[in-house]
C-alpha cells in the first residue's frame, strides 16, 4: 500500500485534533439522555503554558464574577438583564462590573409569580400580611441559577424578603427542574405545594391556573425600584395566554446575552463575531435553525443588549450591515 503524501493545504494537526474534540462536543449536546450539556471551552497556542481564551455557555449571573476577574474571557447570561445589579455593584456582586455585550440569542420569557388560589392570597399585599403557612416550590438543582438572585431581589423589593416569609411559618422546597416537568409537576398538582417561583413561563402558565393558581403582579413601585437595578419591566400577556384573566406585571427574562469585560482585546471579540456570522447557519436557536444576528445586536424585545456592545462586536456587525 502506498500513502499518498497529503495535500499541502491540509489542516493543521492542532487543528485536526481540537475539531475532533469540539464536533464530539458539539453532537454530545444535542443527544437527548446526555445529560452534561454545559460546555466550557479554552483555547490556547499550541505548546504555550497558559491558556489564552475561555469560553463558557452558561447562563448563571455568578459567572460574572469569573468574567471581571479574567478567569472566563466570553459567557453567557439569562436573562440578559441579570447584568444589571453587577454594573451597579449591587448584592450578591462585590464589585461594579465593566462590562460589554457581543450580542444576544432571542429567547421570549418572563418571571412568574403563582399562588394557590385556596390560599386566599390574591395580590402581594396579601403576601406581606398574615396569611396561612405556604410550601414555595423553588428551582432545585441548580444553585447558581439567575432565578436566584431575580427572585431574591424581586422579594425584598415587593416588600416580602424571603427569609421573613420562612420566619413567619413559610416553607422553601427546592424543587428539582422547571413547573411543568416531573418531579415538580406533581408536587403542584398534587396540591403539595402553595406557590411556585420561576421563569420560563410559557411552558407552564396554562398548566398553573387550570391547576388553580393566580399570577400574581408585581406593583408598580416594586418595579420601578427593580428597575433602577437594572431590570426590565414585562407582562404576562392574556393575549397570549388565554386562561389568564387579565395582564400580569412582571419582570422580563428574555435572553441570552453574550458578553466580555471592557478591556477585552479588539482581536479576540472580532473573530468571535466573525466565527457566529460564518457558523450562523450550524448554530441553532428555540426558533429555528439558524441563528437571527440581525435581531441579536438591536436590542429586540426578545433578545435584550442593555449594556453597550463591545467596540469589536460594533464594527463587526456594522460591516455586516445588522445595525
Amino acid at each position: 500500500m502506498t500513502i499518498e503524501p497529503y495535500p499541502e493545504d491540509r489542516p493543521r494537526t492542532a487543528t485536526v485534533r481540537s475539531r475532533l474534540v469540539l464536533e464530539v462536543a458539539s453532537e454530545l449536546a444535542g443527544v437527548e439522555g446526555w445529560e452534561p450539556k454545559q460546555a466550557l471551552v479554552r483555547m490556547r497556542a499550541q505548546g504555550a503554558a497558559e491558556w489564552g481564551v475561555s469560553l463558557f455557555a452558561s447562563d448563571a449571573a455568578s459567572v460574572i464574577e469569573d468574567v471581571v476577574s479574567g478567569e472566563v474571557d466570553v459567557a453567557i447570561v439569562n436573562p440578559a438583564t441579570a447584568v444589571g445589579p453587577a454594573i451597579r455593584g449591587l448584592p450578591p456582586f462585590s464589585g461594579v462590573a465593566d462590562l460589554r455585550a457581543i450580542a444576544t440569542i432571542p429567547s421570549h420569557d418572563q418571571l412568574g409569580l403563582a399562588v394557590a388560589e385556596s390560599t386566599g392570597i390574591e395580590s402581594v399585599d396579601d403576601l406581606r400580611g398574615e396569611h396561612s403557612p405556604m410550601r414555595i416550590s423553588l428551582r432545585g438543582g441548580r444553585p447558581d441559577h439567575s432565578v436566584h438572585m431575580v427572585l431574591h431581589h424581586v422579594f425584598e423589593a415587593i416588600g416580602a424578603p424571603l427569609d421573613d416569609l420562612v420566619a413567619r411559618g413559610d416553607t422553601i422546597h427546592m424543587d428539582d427542574g422547571i413547573p411543568h416537568r416531573e418531579p415538580r409537576r406533581g408536587l403542584v398538582l398534587g396540591g403539595e405545594r402553595e406557590m411556585v417561583c420561576d421563569e420560563g413561563v410559557y411552558n407552564w402558565v396554562p398548566m398553573a391556573v387550570e391547576a388553580g393558581f393566580r399570577f400574581l403582579p408585581i406593583p408598580e413601585d416594586a418595579l420601578q425600584a427593580l428597575e433602577g437595578m437594572g431590570y426590565r419591566r414585562s407582562a404576562i400577556e392574556r393575549e397570549r395566554y388565554s386562561v389568564l384573566p387579565a395582564d400580569v406585571a412582571t419582570l422580563d427574562f428574555s435572553g441570552f446575552m453574550l458578553y466580555t469585560r471592557a478591556d477585552a482585546p479588539d482581536g479576540g471579540v472580532d473573530a468571535i463575531c466573525r466565527a457566529m456570522l460564518a457558523r450562523r447557519d450550524r448554530i441553532p436557536w428555540q426558533g429555528g435553525p439558524t441563528l437571527p444576528l440581525e435581531r441579536m445586536v438591536t436590542d429586540a424585545e426578545d433578545a435584550p443588549v442593555p449594556i453597550p456592545l463591545h467596540p469589536a462586536a460594533e464594527r463587526v456587525w456594522r460591516e455586516a450591515g445588522l445595525l
